[in-house]
């Protein structure tokens, strides 16, 4: 959002949420839940990266092109969900049931993670949003999903939906508005680019975790070139 304004000339103050008791304190105020947040002459708020919303808002003169971003999400969310499903065929079943030390997460719940909220964006477009309730109906869903084929598998699924997805050329359905728990009040292609972050941190984390506890060399993993552009936290934890 900040490059979206930068870029667009708009004067603006930032604020991390994180560090700024103030600024936090003035969102709960106002009954905010979700980030990122832009509040326009302290009265109009609009919840999350939001184009459509935010160049009327602010008075810009400024056309969104999606086709370029479908394709390149679609390139993205292929190589990193095929990073993805080629890691699940490195671990044991006794490794993938054996807890994360960073949250209370068994190494397949965190994989599977990886696979499964890029599949719950998108489904998105269908379903009408990405709640905490839809997120849990997933989790159910996948709880047959437990060995290291069968994570394969879905993944390979997951990611062969989605890449048809965003080659579909639908620009009506990703222009979708639905509220979603990452990112408030956004488009289905805003949602799907949230998550392809969100995921990506998620596999940094696993990769970081196969080298310095389980000791393994990285077979064929995402490379420099499949993550470049993938905005995630510097923070690995």
């Amino acid at each position: 959002m900040e490059e979206f304004l930068k870029s667009n000339g708009v004067q603006y103050e930032h604020h991390n949420v994180l560090e700024d008791k103030q600024a936090l304190e003035d969102l709960r105020g106002r009954g905010i839940k979700a980030l990122p947040v832009t509040i326009i002459d302290d009265s109009e708020v609009i919840i999350g990266y939001f184009p459509k919303k935010l160049i009327p808002a602010l008075k810009l003169d400024v056309q969104v092109d999606l086709s370029g971003k479908t394709a390149w999400l679609a390139d993205k969310y292929g190589k990193i969900l095929d990073a993805a499903v080629r890691t699940t065929s490195q671990f044991t079943q006794e490794q993938l049931d054996a807890l994360v030390p960073w949250r209370p997460w068994s190494l397949r719940d965190t994989v599977l993670h990886i696979m499964s909220f890029p599949e719950v964006a998108y489904l998105s477009h269908k379903v009408g949003s990405m709640s905490q309730e839809d997120m849990r109906a997933s989790d159910d869903r996948l709880k047959p999903v437990h060995t290291a084929g069968q994570m394969a598998e879905y993944g390979s699924k997951v990611r062969g939906d989605i890449v048809a997805f965003l080659n579909s050329g639908n620009n009506e359905t990703f222009d979708r508005e639905v509220p979603a728990h990452y990112g408030g009040e956004v488009t289905v292609l805003e949602l799907l680019n949230i998550i392809l972050s969100h995921s990506t941190h998620h596999l940094k984390q696993v990769y970081h975790y196969m080298q310095t506890d389980l000791g393994l060399i990285l077979d064929n993993p995402a490379t420099e070139e499949d993550l470049e552009g993938i905005q995630t936290p510097e923070a690995l934890f």
